[in-house]
């Protein structure tokens, strides 16, 4: 890690999300943990090593490599499975103490970043926040958004939240917030090395 606590990788190789079709739209889902087991740095590291059995297995699966062992760092690459769709490769391009970054790799159904992150709020509990930057990654990806994927996109990431927020707590507190919105783009769409956002104490 750098002086900083975050590690950074080169952009060679990744979908960008200026390769992608339609709106550039930024995806948000968080929830506080309840009773949390420790704080946001902890609550990090425990995505860096078991991140791919969070997934909902019936919409998305992630695989890493067979040799893979410890936390997922920046370089690292892994399948994942999308109901429907098919298989495709993303790759960890940023981490730090309280989140994870993954970019989509060439023939992703989408182009851009998702990064998942832990902080605390104004009132001192632990929120795991997933926010995406991403544009079908063609026309015809576009349509099937348009279609069904958003849904299932949705459905997949509030699933995932519970699912940690069962392991490292009991429970969500409260509901899941889901939000859609269309962006410009930023800098950081085409550094890809970036967090989507800055997880941190609001």
């Amino acid at each position: 890690m750098t002086e900083a606590g975050a590690q950074t990788g080169a952009a060679d190789g990744l979908q960008h999300a200026s390769d992608g079709c339609g709106s550039l739209l930024e995806r948000d889902y968080w929830a506080v943990i309840e009773e949390p087991s420790g704080g946001p740095e902890e609550l990090a590291e425990l995505l860096a090593r078991r991140l791919p059995g969070f997934a909902p297995p019936d919409l998305l699966a992630f695989t890493r490599p067979a040799e893979a062992e410890g936390p997922l760092e920046v370089g690292d690459e892994m399948d994942i499975r999308i109901a429907g769709a098919g298989t495709f490769g993303v790759r960890v391009v940023h981490r730090d103490r309280q989140s994870l970054t993954v970019a989509t790799l060439p023939g992703h159904p989408e182009a851009g970043r998702i990064t998942f992150g832990a902080y605390r709020n104004g009132r001192g509990d632990v929120v795991f926040h997933i926010r995406s930057r991403a544009r079908p990654s063609s026309r015809s990806r576009l349509l099937g958004f348009l279609a069904a994927g958003d849904a299932m996109q949705t459905n997949s990431w509030t699933d995932l939240v519970n699912r940690v927020a069962t392991s490292f707590g009991a429970g969500v507190g409260g509901v899941v917030h889901a939000e859609k919105r269309k962006v410009d783009p930023e800098p950081g769409d085409e550094a890809a090395d970036r967090p989507t956002f800055q997880a941190r104490e609001v």
